[in-house]
C-alpha cells in the first residue's frame, strides 16, 4: 500500500482489512487482539480529544511499555496534529525533566513504565496526565478509558501533510545531552518504501515488538513498516519471557543489536551445558542442531534478520550462520534511516554493504560518511548549531568513519569522536580492535581505552558461561581465562601498529546494563562511563605494562 502519510495506511487497511487482527498484546494465556477497525475507531477519538484539548503542534510525551496502546497513542497524537516525544522507560530523572522542559510538552500520555518514580519528580507544572488502561497514579490524572468512551464515533479535523512534525525522538547518544531528531511522515515512510523495493519483503508480516519504541530503529521497522504491508504484531510481555514469547510469534522480520544477538547466543550455549559440548554437537550434525536452535528461538521463519545500532564482532555473525541464521549488518541512524543495509546476494560479514535506492554516499578527506537522500530528518529540534553541524551543502554527517573496498563494500572503521590519540600522538581506532578481541571465548562486552595512555588497555566483561566457571573452580577458571585473554592479546598485538597495542586487560564480573547507565537505552556502550569506572585503573595499569614491558591483566568487580 502506497501512501504520503501514516493515518492513510491505518484507513485503507480499517476499510479494506477491518477485521483483520493488527496489534497482539501477549499474555501468559492467550492474546488481548486489537483489529485494523478498532484501532482506527480508537486513533479516530483518541485524536479528536487531543486535538480538542492541545490544539495542533504541541508536543505530546508518551511514556510505556511497548503495547498496542502505545501505538494507538502515538498515532492518534500524529493525527491530531501534534507531536510525539517519545520516552525512554530507563530515562534517569535528570534526562526526563531535560526533555519534558526542552519541548515543553503539555501533555504526558503514561503506561507502565519502570521508572515513573524518578519522572514524577520532574513533572512540569500544570502538565496533563493521561494514563493508559490498567494505569493508575497518585498525581491528578485522566484516564483513557474514559476519553475514549466520551470521544468515540468523533473524527479530528486535522488533516495530515507529508512533511507534518510528527515525532521528537531524542537520541540515546553516548557522550553529551540528548538531541531531539525531528522526524515527519516522509522521514519514516520513504526509508520502509525504499527497504521493500530493494528486497520485496512480503505483505502481512508478522512483527515481533520487544525493543524499545521510544527509539526509531523499532518504531519504524516494527510499527510503521506494519502499516505499510498490513503486518501483524506481537507485544513481548517481558523480559523474563522474551524467549517465549519470540517462539509464539515466530516473526518474518526481526532486528536486534549486537547485544541482544551476544544474548541469544549465551543462553544457547548455557541451553547445551557449555560451549564444548555445543561444538561437539555441531561437529556431528551442523544442519539438525542448527535447525534445531532456531525452531526453540522462534527464529526459523524469519526471513530478513537485521543487525545494527552498534559495531558488530564479525565472530558473533559467523556463529550465528554455523547455526544457519543469516545476520544482515546495515547501517542507520536516528537522523538517517535505512540508508545502507546488506541484501542475501550482497554481502560480506564486517561490512554494513552498500546503499539501497537512490542513496547518495561519499567519504570525506577526514575519513568521515556521509549520506544524501530523500527521507532523512530535516535537522534537531530548536537547535539550529546543530543541525547546521549536521547537515552541509545538502550531505548529512553520520559522526561515522568508514572506508570502502573495491567491490563498493562500506566498512564503518569508528566513531568521528571515538577516535583517540595514546601518549605517542597517534590515533587509535577502538572498534576494530574489539571486535577482534571479542574472538575470544569469555568475554561479551568491550571497551578498549588509551586516551593519553602509554599503552592502550581493554575493559571487558566477562560472560555467564565464564562467570559459572569461575564460580565453580575459581582457581582454575581463572588460570583458562588468562590463557586464552593473552592469547588474544598476542594475535592483536601482532597485528597492529605499535601505538595501538594492547598494554593490559581489566576483566570485569559485573555486567554493563542501562540502569548502571553503562548501556544507553539502546544498548550501546557509554565510553565515558568506562573511562569514569576504569580510566583511572587503566592509566596506572598502561604505565606499569609500559615499564614491565609484558601484558598485565586485571581482575576487577
Amino acid at each position: 500500500m502506497q501512501a504520503d502519510t501514516l493515518d492513510k495506511l491505518l484507513a485503507h487497511w480499517a476499510a479494506e482489512t477491518p477485521d483483520r487482527v493488527w496489534l497482539k498484546d501477549l499474555l501468559p494465556e492467550g492474546s488481548r487482539d486489537v483489529s485494523w477497525k478498532e484501532a482506527h475507531a480508537t486513533v479516530n477519538a483518541m485524536a479528536a480529544m487531543l486535538e480538542h484539548h492541545f490544539g495542533h503542534g504541541e508536543r505530546i510525551g508518551l511514556l510505556s511499555r511497548n503495547c498496542a496502546h502505545w501505538f494507538m497513542a502515538d498515532l492518534a497524537i500524529i493525527q491530531s496534529g501534534n507531536v510525539t516525544v517519545s520516552m525512554f522507560t530507563t530515562l534517569p530523572a535528570s534526562t526526563a525533566q531535560y526533555i519534558l522542559d526542552f519541548t515543553e510538552t503539555k501533555a504526558l500520555i503514561v503506561g507502565e513504565t519502570s521508572n515513573w518514580n524518578a519522572v514524577r519528580g520532574v513533572l512540569p507544572q500544570g502538565i496533563t496526565l493521561i494514563t493508559l488502561p490498567g494505569v493508575e497514579l497518585e498525581e491528578p490524572h485522566l484516564r483513557w478509558e474514559d476519553l475514549l468512551a466520551e470521544w468515540q464515533g468523533q473524527l479530528p479535523k486535522y488533516r495530515c501533510q507529508p512533511d507534518d512534525v510528527i515525532s521528537l525522538v531524542f537520541t540515546s547518544g553516548t557522550t553529551g545531552l540528548p538531541k531531539g531528531v525531528i522526524q515527519t511522515h516522509r522521514s519514516n515512510l520513504v526509508p520502509i518504501t525504499r527497504f521493500r523495493s530493494t528486497f520485496g519483503t512480503r505483505d502481512e508480516a508478522r512483527y515481533f515488538s520487544y525493543l524499545p519504541l521510544s527509539h526509531i530503529a523499532e518504531r519504524q521497522i516494527v510499527e510503521f513498516s506494519s502499516l505499510t504491508c498490513c503486518g501483524e504484531v506481537s507485544f513481548n510481555q517481558s523480559l523474563e519471557t522474551l524467549a517465549a514469547d519470540l517462539q509464539r510469534t515466530r516473526p518474518h522480520m526481526f532486528f536486534g543489536p549486537p547485544r541482544v544477538w551476544e544474548q541469544l547466543k549465551q543462553a544457547v550455549i548455557a541451553k547445551f551445558g557449555g560451549n564444548d559440548v555445543l561444538e561437539q554437537a555441531l561437529s556431528q550434525d551442523s544442519a539438525g542442531i542448527g535447525k534445531l536452535v532456531l525452531d526453540g528461538l522462534g527464529l526459523d521463519q524469519v526471513e530478513y534478520c537485521l543487525v545494527a545500532a552498534a559495531p558488530t564482532p564479525p565472530s558473533l555473525i559467523e556463529w550465528w550462520e554455523r547455526l544457519g541464521l543469516i545476520l544482515m549488518e546495515g547501517f542507520g541512524q536516528t537522523e538517517a534511516m535505512g540508508v545502507i543495509v546488506s541484501g542475501h546476494d550482497s554481502r560480506r560479514v564486517g561490512s554494513i554493504g552498500k546503499p539501497i535506492g537512490e542513496v547518495e554516499y561519499r567519504i570525506t578527506d577526514e575519513g568521515e560518511l556521509v549520506v544524501r537522500a530523500d527521507g532523512c530528518t530535516p535537522g534537531y529540534y530548536n537547535q539550529p548549531d546543530k543541525t547546521a553541524e549536521l547537515i552541509r551543502d545538502g550531505w548529512l554527517h553520520t559522526g561515522d568513519k568508514a572506508r570502502v573496498d573495491e567491490d563498493g563494500f562500506i566498512y564503518l572503521t569508528g566513531r568521528v569522536k571515538e577516535y583517540f590519540k595514546t601518549i605517542q600522538g597517534k590515533f587509535v581506532a577502538p572498534p576494530p580492535i574489539e571486535g577482534e578481541f571479542a574472538k575470544n571465548p569469555h568475554t561479551e562486552q568491550h571497551c578498549l581505552l588509551g586516551r593519553g595512555f602509554s599503552k592502550t588497555v581493554m575493559v571487558a566483561v566477562l560472560n555467564e558461561a565464564a562467570r559459572q566457571l569461575a564460580e565453580s573452580s575459581r582457581e582454575q577458571a581463572e588460570a583458562e581465562i588468562a590463557q586464552a585473554i593473552h592469547e588474544a592479546v598476542q594475535s592483536i598485538n601482532d597485528a597492529v601498529e605499535k601505538h595501538a597495542r594492547i598494554g593490559a586487560v581489566i576483566l570485569s564480573r559485573q555486567e554493563w546494563t542501562i540502569d548502571n547507565e553503562v548501556l544507553t537505552p539502546t544498548l550501546k556502550i557509554r565510553r565515558e562511563k568506562v573511562e569514569e569506572r576504569y580510566g583511572e585503573l587503566a592509566e596506572g595499569l598502561a604505565r606499569s605494562a609500559a615499564e614491565q614491558r609484558q601484558v598485565i591483566l586485571h581482575w576487577a568487580d
